[in-house]
């Protein structure tokens, strides 16, 4: 089975995973989510749910197969930088890496969004959360776009992201 992981952390948006994992996760398909923490110690959604991570980021399998970075005001709070290794490996190791609402700034900030088409919450949002982004002229107003193996999407496009590629 080729594993999914989606990053959880205190006040992660529960809903935006939803979908994609739902199907990815459904019987035949020949992927299994899983999830992964800066620990293993339980994290509360949005929503409400307390979830433990399968994972930690010490602790990761080497070949996973998309990692999805789900929005939550953490991103905007600066609080999830410590998974900027497991990005970095992703991407490296040619991993889509799908990031929907504010995970989308983290990845702006960090310049992956740099030189590719990407979209997010909008264009003046994203500059105010990730002030060394360069990628203006690559954001799309989009629900959500996928290039370079990087999908992208906005918080209402939670259906969209799930259907990219």
């Amino acid at each position: 089975m080729k594993e999914v992981l989606v990053f959880i952390f205190d006040g992660f948006a529960d809903w935006e995973p939803a979908y994609i994992c739902a199907e990815l996760n459904a019987p035949d398909t020949g992927y299994t989510v899983k999830t992964i923490g800066f620990d293993k110690k339980a994290k509360v959604s949005m929503g409400g749910f307390h979830v433990i991570p399968d994972y930690s980021i010490n602790d990761y399998p080497s070949d996973f197969s998309l990692l999805i970075l789900t929005g939550g005001t953490a991103w905007i709070e600066q609080k999830n930088n410590g998974i900027l290794p497991v990005v970095d490996y992703a991407v490296n190791k040619h991993i889509p890496v799908g990031a929907i609402c504010n995970a989308v700034n983290f990845m702006a900030e960090n310049g992956y969004l740099d030189t590719i088409k990407h979209s997010g919450n909008t264009l003046e949002f994203m500059k105010t959360q990730a002030p060394h982004y360069k990628g203006d002229n690559n954001f799309l107003e989009a629900q959500a776009v996928s290039d370079s193996n990087i999908i992208t999407a906005n918080g209402s496009a939670t259906l969209e992201f799930a259907k990219k590629k």
